[in-house]
């Protein structure tokens, strides 16, 4: 690895308070998971995108609860 390269890594794992070699691992942790990974949320979405979306007639019921009895 280049010198310049090594410093930098350096420079960047004091910046964030830890050390060179947890620097680069996180740095491959990133590239590694945050491309190809998607989320069930993300996942869910599309796949209700695809199938033309839910209509639901659902009003939301805005009246207070009762406070919760513990006798």
């Amino acid at each position: 690895m280049p010198d310049e390269v090594h410093r930098a890594l350096r420079v960047r794992a004091a910046l964030h308070g830890r050390s060179t070699e947890a620097e680069v691992r996180d740095i491959l942790e990133q590239a590694v998971l945050s491309e190809g990974r998607v989320k069930l949320g993300t996942l869910l979405a599309e796949i209700g995108r695809e199938a033309g979306g839910v209509d639901l007639d659902i009003q939301r019921d805005k009246t207070p609860t009762d406070p919760m009895s513990f006798e």
